[in-house]
């Protein structure tokens, strides 16, 4: 009897402790988050701690590439205005980047493969871009619901439809991000016990079991696109609304 394929997005309690109606229990999906966190702080810590000279480590280069390539992005959909939101960007990008990725290790948990871990960065994304839009534009913001040079008829339309539009912004963010992670991970398991099955079968479906696994590794391949495409998308997506806060689109 093989495992269903939903079962690795299980959070499961690993120190099950709480007191009246709060539930403090250490989950699977609390550790891997903290062991992301702490891993992105290590990384970091330990080439900072580096002296400087001429020649950086390939770690070093690899990091910088990214730092480089996090400025170069905001720069482009923001312009000059938006690279003091550098470090929340980058922040971001890195800690989707890493739980990714990180969730295609064998017997590993991909903490971005469920909805309420992604709609908490989505939110914390829109949270923040509401607060720049208030503190820059202040009561004028609520131009962002009706286009210039709409009539009064056509306000009535416009602006409930602008308003929706505008609150399942971090939805939109959170279930791109959940849906292809979720999705990706599925279809890797779902082959993974197909070839498996086919390899405990015997005979001639044991020789047969190398088609499925071929086809796993470069699902696995794909797979990991996804999650560098994925980490990206929502970083330049993060942008494109700081962009919106700050000009009033």
């Amino acid at each position: 009897m093989f495992n269903s394929p939903l079962e690795q997005f299980q959070i499961l309690p690993l120190l099950s402790f709480g007191v009246n109606l709060f539930d403090f229990s250490i989950t699977n999906a609390m550790v891997t988050t903290c062991l992301g966190l702490s891993f992105f702080l290590f990384i970091f810590y330990s080439l900072l701690s580096y002296k400087l000279n001429c020649f950086p480590t390939r770690w070093q280069l690899v990091l910088e590439s990214l730092y480089v390539s996090t400025a170069g992005l905001i720069w482009d959909s923001v312009g000059p205005q938006g690279q003091k939101y550098f470090p929340f960007i980058f922040v971001i990008f890195s800690f989707i980047l890493i739980s990714n990725v990180s969730g295609l290790v064998p017997y590993s948990f991909t903490i971005t493969s469920h909805l309420i871990q992604t709609m908490v960065l989505a939110l914390t994304v829109f949270i923040g871009v509401m607060i720049i839009c208030a503190s820059k534009h202040g009561f004028h913001m609520l131009s962002l619901f009706l286009p210039g040079g709409t009539s009064m008829i056509l306000a009535f339309l416009l602006v409930p439809i602008e308003i929706v539009s505008y609150i399942f912004k971090p939805l939109s963010l959170a279930v791109r991000l959940f849906a292809n992670m979720m999705a990706g991970h599925t279809l890797l398991k779902v082959i993974a016990g197909f070839a498996w099955a086919m390899m405990g079968s015997g005979g001639l479906l044991l020789i047969a079991h190398i088609v499925p696994l071929a086809v796993l590794v470069i699902l696995f391949g794909l797979e990991l696109a996804v999650a560098l495409i994925q980490a990206y998308v929502f970083t330049i997506l993060s942008c494109i609304y700081i962009n919106d806060a700050i000009v009033l689109h």
